[in-house]
């Protein structure tokens, strides 16, 4: 049997643990002797790559209000990242910059997934943009130094043409989304909105004859011991930008979620034995 952690015996005690787990965080970024991107500037004059992601999700199964609240929660939380410059031999860290939050508005109750459970609360929904950002940043010279997957995948894709397996969960002082530059070159991360899309771009002061797109390879569902997973491979492959020559095809990593919904009756599913 599974042991409960204390602050899923008493709840209540729930801020007080991330607020000593964001000081111990804190504290150590503060001494790690690593460089943090933070400063802002004019945009650089080259698009390295590009997304977008549709906001509302009307099959969360919960009041559309947190919808409308999660895109409010966004573009607070953009606002202390869009524009940021990541130079040589720095590291951007979404935790790092998001708590700089309060600049810029106050967040509303959206929807989060905590102790395996979906729940309201101050600033939910957050990690729709570093779930962008993650996607993108895969698509960019850039070094993913820390993600989480989500362990369960609580509702559908809104979006019918969306990848599976490119998302980053973000946990304030436990689960963070971090890359390093490596290279020489400059890179900066732009993020806008629509009346239905948020966007991100990366880009830099160096153009370069390459684009990378992320696809998924191998997506089927299995079950194992009375759980449904989701199983998908995520693949990159690099081209020539001007001869659409492929120049590098490899396969980043399996991804298997655990499924939290209900699938359509035919929905094919393998059973895998440990």
């Amino acid at each position: 049997m599974k042991r409960k952690r204390i602050t899923e015996i008493f709840p209540f005690l729930v801020p007080l643990r991330i607020w000593q787990r964001n000081v111990v965080v804190n504290t150590k970024m503060a001494l790690d002797k690593n460089h943090y991107a933070h400063k802002k500037g004019e945009y650089l004059p080259y698009e390295i790559a590009n997304n977008k992601t549709w906001m509302i999700n009307e099959q969360s199964g919960h009041d559309i209000i947190y919808q409308q609240n999660k895109v409010h929660n966004l573009k607070i939380t953009s606002e202390t990242m869009n524009k940021v410059y990541i130079y040589p031999g720095e590291i951007f860290s979404f935790n790092y910059l998001e708590k700089y939050t309060k600049k810029y508005g106050k967040l509303k109750d959206g929807l989060t997934l905590r102790n395996d459970k979906i729940i309201h609360e101050k600033g939910g929904g957050v990690c729709h943009l570093s779930n962008l950002l993650y996607y993108t940043f895969l698509m960019t010279p850039l070094t993913i130094l820390e993600r989480h997957g989500h362990k369960i995948k609580s509702f559908p894709n809104p979006d019918k043409d969306a990848l599976d397996g490119v998302d980053a969960t973000i946990n304030k002082g436990w689960q963070d989304l971090k890359v390093k530059n490596e290279t020489n070159h400059i890179f900066q991360i732009c993020i806008s909105f629509d009346e239905e899309y948020m966007y991100a771009t990366i880009r830099s002061d160096v153009e370069t004859n390459e684009v990378a797109t992320i696809s998924n390879e191998d997506f089927k569902y299995i079950r194992k011991k009375n759980q449904i997973y989701e199983s998908v491979a995520v693949v990159k492959t690099t081209r020539n930008k001007n001869t659409n020559e492929i120049i590098e095809k490899k396969k980043l990593y399996d991804e298997i979620v655990a499924v939290g919904y209900e699938l359509p009756e035919n929905t094919k599913i393998e059973e895998v034995e440990e």
